[in-house]
């Protein structure tokens, strides 16, 4: 039977169902697959992390906090009013055990008024508590970066993890068609009777191992996907795939002496003791403050009836109005505030310690990561080597065992290592671009 087909109508299809394809790589349609380089998986973990999100929203909460401590230089102003009923006045001349005298009172009261102060001076606590606001903020929104960079960090292992799995599964696809066909070889043998039956089972074995071993592979790859679409907010069946950016060789390594340079001018959690210290000595300027005097201007009126503020009263409505100048000093702040100084000191001591224990924390991390970054490296040269080594290896067991001069088991442990030594570069591959991403996030640039 043949069919007749609608020109028109199957270039409509294959434009739809390309369209329909774009779509799903764009928005990450359930089911559907992805190309995603670091940069993209990045910028979406970022966008989708909850502890980003609140991190923000504390540093918001921060912005509003330092407004209202520069709100605190305007004046306090309050407006108040008061209404009763006053009772009768009985005078009790001869004693409460005899009848008192009643006298004649105004049984309405009532008055309202505003008054008004604006401090002039305190201590400079008003621009401290400023400034204490301010470095909080400073040390929110280094909290935020720094929650930033370990985000990164972690969507970077992930994406790592199944990058490397990736690899290992076409690595053992492509070793599993070559064991095929060497199976094939063998077994030729056998039937001509120049190799023994043994032979076909341990190769056999060995390939049965290696299928189950690819099993594992692709267990790892759905796993390893799951997490880093958890990570970025996609449906769990859509399928991530890699896309190599620039290699690590690309990469300039610099000096331990310049990383750490770099560190100490970017590093998040310098910043944040930093920060941290300079909020402690804010803070023992504000309590060292508590012994100053405090100057300011007033001014009140009110209006009041009846007039019982002055003798001899009176049944009208007047008005009294204060302003002037007003200053108090705490004397008792010599003995009340001694202590309080001395524990602010000693916070502000401790305080410091802590900061020099985060700049030898970040030294420390610093050259691990330097250290292992170099290590990593050295391992792919290493790893290079051994695959030319153990391939060379390989073609000469291969044809030594097929000329009948060497056993099955150096064939098979020959194929292991060549298997190996790819999963070896592989891994140092993975892991120099790993090491170098944990050391940008010590120094602060991730």
């Amino acid at each position: 039977m043949i069919y007749y087909f609608n020109k028109r109508l199957f270039l409509l299809a294959v434009v739809v169902l390309l369209a329909t394809g774009a779509f799903a790589q764009q928005h990450g349609v359930a089911g559907t697959a992805v190309n995603l380089a670091l940069p993209q998986v990045w910028e979406k973990a970022v966008q989708y992390n909850r502890t980003i999100q609140i991190q923000q929203l504390h540093v918001q909460s921060n912005e509003e906090a330092v407004k209202d401590a520069k709100a605190e230089r305007l004046p306090d102003i309050n407006v108040s009013g008061e209404y009763a009923r006053v009772s009768n006045m009985p005078m009790f001349e001869n004693g409460i055990f005899h009848t008192p005298t009643q006298y004649p009172v105004l049984h309405t009261y009532y008055k309202a008024g505003g008054d008004a102060y604006f401090n002039i001076y305190s201590g400079n606590k008003t621009n401290l508590k400023i400034e204490e606001q301010q470095t909080i903020g400073k040390i929110r929104e280094q909290q935020k970066n720094l929650t930033i960079s370990e985000i990164k960090l972690r969507a970077s292992g992930y994406f790592l993890d199944l990058q490397r799995s990736i690899i290992f599964k076409q690595l053992m696809l492509n070793h599993i068609a070559e064991q095929e066909k060497q199976l094939e070889k063998i077994k030729q043998m056998q039937k001509n009777g120049v190799v023994l039956k043994s032979d076909v089972l341990r190769a056999e074995l060995q390939l049965s191992q290696q299928n189950l071993t690819l099993t594992t592979i692709e267990n790892d790859i759905a796993i390893a996907n799951q997490k880093l679409n958890i990570m970025i907010g996609e449906p769990d069946d859509l399928v991530v795939t890699p896309v190599n950016a620039d290699g690590i060789d690309s990469v300039t390594v610099k000096s331990y002496t310049d990383y750490l340079n770099d560190a100490q001018g970017h590093s998040f959690q310098n910043k944040i003791s930093e920060q941290e210290t300079n909020l402690r000595r804010l803070q023992l300027k504000d309590v060292k403050a508590n012994l100053s005097p405090k100057i300011g201007l007033f001014a009140n009126y009110t209006y009041s009836y009846p007039q019982i503020m002055l003798y001899p009263y009176g049944g009208y409505l007047y008005g009294l109005g204060f302003a002037g100048v007003q200053a108090s000093f705490p004397i008792s702040a010599f003995y009340h505030n001694k202590h309080k100084v001395k524990a602010s000191e000693i916070e502000f001591k401790q305080q410091e310690i802590e900061h020099l224990d985060t700049q030898d924390n970040v030294r420390q991390q610093v050259n691990e990561a330097y250290l292992r970054y170099k290590e990593a490296i050295n391992r792919i040269n290493v790893a290079q080597t051994n695959i030319k080594q153990a391939t060379e290896n390989s073609r000469i067991i291969n044809n030594t065992y097929f000329n009948q001069t060497s056993l099955v088991t150096d064939l098979l442990e020959a194929n292991t290592q060549l298997l190996q030594t790819r999963f070896d570069l592989a891994s140092a591959q993975i892991s120099a671009q790993m090491q170098y991403y944990k050391l940008q996030e010590v120094i602060g640039n991730l």
